[in-house]
């Protein structure tokens, strides 16, 4: 089992969200995050991986919930945790292993073609 992590980035009723380019769940929409690396903090690993992903600095904040993800592949642990931005913050440039990086208006954002499990976790700890 991997523990890894995702954040929950909103500002002015939009969500910020990457286009996995790696599997599990490429192709798809998905709150940036990643593994956990040793001797790493869960907030710094946030931190670390919307930055690698968005280019976007953030502050990690209050955890959200936790999602298990199963496949022959893969087990993941995943502890999804706010952060915020500054107000002046510039656009997402998609990086690392995002395809894209943009906020998505919170109305659009169950019409996406999200990874599995997702939209549910969001309108269950009502970020939607």
């Amino acid at each position: 089992m991997e523990v890894a992590v995702g954040a929950v980035v909103e500002s002015d009723d939009h969500l910020l969200l990457i286009v996995r380019g790696q599997a599990p769940g490429q192709g798809k929409w998905s709150l940036p995050g990643g593994r956990v690396r040793p001797g790493e903090s869960m907030s710094a690993a946030v931190e670390r991986e919307v930055l690698e992903e968005t280019g976007l600095a953030v502050v990690c904040g209050d955890f959200v919930g936790w999602v298990e993800r199963l496949s022959p592949t893969h087990h993941f642990l995943i502890m999804d945790f706010r952060a915020s931005v500054e107000a002046d913050t510039p656009p997402p440039v998609a990086a690392d292993d995002a395809d894209e990086a943009k906020w998505v208006p919170k109305g659009d954002v169950l019409a996406l073609d999200l990874v599995d499990g997702l939209g549910e976790f969001l309108l269950q700890h009502r970020v939607l």
